[in-house]
């Protein structure tokens, strides 16, 4: 099973969640029949698995690929540097979703839209638990 999710990596955050896909499923296939919309110059860093995905007035930043038989720039293997220090944020978040055991394991139930439903709940522990340990209160 797959979830596609978009992360503010600013405030490491889970903005929003699509519903479950087989895991056969290609990333950009799940994109375009979802028909994600995004605010007004935002900035979409995206893994190679979104290849080909450019919304509407987003900016979006794909890593550079390596071309044959030649070496990358010192300015494209920075910005691919900088690309993957926010992936990493990212991939964090994603895996603090998973330390609800229900998600990281088979999931055997057949309920219709349970798998979504356990989802929605682990992305809104994870949100909760980083509001707690990022926002100070006063």
């Amino acid at each position: 099973m797959k979830n596609t999710r978009i992360i503010d990596s600013a405030e490491r955050l889970v903005r929003s969640l699509r519903r479950t896909s087989a895991g056969r499923i290609h990333d950009k296939r799940i994109c375009d029949e979802e028909d994600d919309t995004f605010p007004p110059g935002c900035v979409l860093c995206k893994d190679t698995g979104f290849q080909g995905f450019e919304p509407e007035k987003v900016c979006t930043y794909p890593p550079k690929k390596k071309p044959r038989n030649q070496a990358l720039s010192a300015e494209e293997k920075a910005e691919n540097t900088m690309i993957a220090s926010i992936r990493l944020l990212v991939e964090q978040v994603i895996s603090g979703g998973k330390r609800c055991r229900i998600v990281h394991e088979v999931f055997r139930n057949t309920t219709a839209q349970f798998d979504d439903l356990v989802m929605e709940i682990a992305c809104g522990l994870q949100n909760f638990r980083t509001t707690l340990r990022y926002n100070t209160f006063a």
